[in-house]
């Protein structure tokens, strides 16, 4: 068999091999056929020009790979087995969520020109409302890659602390770096208000952990393919970037906002300390103004316009009463209450709360005002010498009264 030299040439173009960066030889026997790289991007070229968003682009396009979309009935249902309350929070994240998975179905299977722009999401609420439970028990809903960041981490690119690109590095290893899985996923954002500017003015200084930051979010959220580290950007300099495409990746947005009920009460001429001496041009409820709010509040507080436009499904979450805090001490799935039993259940052991023992607990919770957060660490402080001594005991019993709740609280806070 004679060997292949420096002379053989492209059969498409005629040219040697010293001629073009490299030939790739085919193995029809008798007649091979060789094509140079020149000729293979011009192929290449032409497909793109032929078929558009086509036949061509649809080839690069998959489906969803998870079943069949639940509806926002469904959704919403799946939502309350594991977050109490929230009604209009679950409503707008259940149809959002269904209308975003429908959308990249859409896009996979249909050629028409109607292109549906993603929704992605911005929730605000006091802390320990359940922000980032609802955007968990969704991405579980969904089995689809779920991750989540941390926004005050980030600073602007060349100074210390994360690039936002290392958002992408956390939900491709989430999807066990499988890039098409990792590009249908969710990425919660929580505490986003720590990255508001200082003034509802354009910054003269360097603002690099607050509008600095804002700014490079823009091409996630909007959709952009980025270049992402895998191992992250800052500490592994040589390593090879990985292309996401962030169109089908749904951001969820969460944070406190602490003090924008003060915004939104000027935006509603009203007052929320002091006397009111000027007539109420609406009637609002002032104990939970957050369901009044607006992206001209949002902006107010310190988010670019540009990033408030890219989380067009605004929400709130309702600071918390007394009962539901009551009620998510024993209904949810993963009650707090429920959790504590099964580790007694796994010694062998019944574990009883009495019901005046549960509202010693959420008078607690209401006091410090942690939300559902503080309903753990109180009862965590409660229930110490008591999973320290069960397991060494006899009784198969213990019941928690509310005396014993009280002594125990306050010898360990006193």
């Amino acid at each position: 068999m004679a060997s292949r030299t420096k002379e053989d040439r492209c059969s498409f173009c005629g040219r040697p091999a010293s001629e073009v960066p490299f030939i790739i030889h085919g193995a029809l026997p008798g007649a091979p056929a060789s094509i140079c790289s020149d000729c293979v991007e011009q192929a290449w070229e032409i497909l793109e020009a032929q078929y558009g968003k086509g036949k061509g682009a649809t080839a690069s396009r998959q489906a969803p790979e998870f079943g069949d979309i639940p509806t926002p009935h469904e959704i919403k249902a799946h939502l309350d087995r594991f977050v109490i309350g929230q009604d209009d929070a679950k409503k707008h994240l259940s149809v959002a969520v269904y209308n975003h998975y429908k959308r990249i179905r859409h896009d996979a299977e249909d050629t028409d020109e109607v292109e549906i722009e993603k929704s992605n999401i911005i929730m605000v609420g006091p802390t320990g409302t359940g922000k980032t439970l609802l955007a968990r028990s969704i991405a579980k809903l969904l089995e689809v890659p779920f991750t989540i960041v941390d926004a005050t981490v980030f600073t602007e690119a060349g100074y210390v602390g994360e690039d936002v690109e290392s958002i992408l590095s956390r939900l491709l290893q989430a999807a066990d770096f499988d890039v098409k899985r990792a590009e249908q996923g969710i990425v919660f954002i929580d505490e986003i208000d720590k990255i508001a500017r200082k003034g509802d003015s354009p910054s003269i200084t360097r603002d690099v952990s607050g509008e600095g930051v804002q700014q490079g979010m823009l091409k996630l959220l909007e959709g952009s393919i980025v270049n992402v580290p895998p191992k992250g950007g800052r500490k592994h300099p040589d390593q090879d970037y990985v292309h996401v495409d962030t169109r089908n990746i749904l951001f969820i947005c969460g944070g406190a906002f602490d003090g924008i009920e003060q915004k939104i009460a000027q935006r509603l001429n009203t007052h929320t300390v002091g006397f009111d001496s000027v007539q109420h041009t609406r009637h609002i409820v002032p104990e939970n103004l957050l369901k009044y709010v607006e992206p001209a509040d949002l902006k107010s507080f310190g988010l670019i316009p540009e990033i408030i436009g890219r989380l067009p499904v605004l929400t709130h979450l309702s600071p918390l009463d007394s009962t539901a805090l009551r009620n998510i001490l024993t209904e949810p799935k993963n009650a707090i209450v429920k959790q504590y039993a099964r580790l007694f259940e796994l010694d062998g052991k019944t574990l009883v709360f009495d019901d005046e023992a549960l509202d010693y607990v959420v008078e607690k919770a209401v006091e410090f005002k942690l939300g559902a957060r503080g309903l753990r660490s109180i009862v965590e402080t409660i229930m110490t010498d008591a999973m320290f001594d069960a397991p060494s005991l006899d009784e198969k019993t213990f019941t928690v009264t509310r005396d014993y709740a009280q002594k125990q609280f306050e010898r360990h806070t006193a």
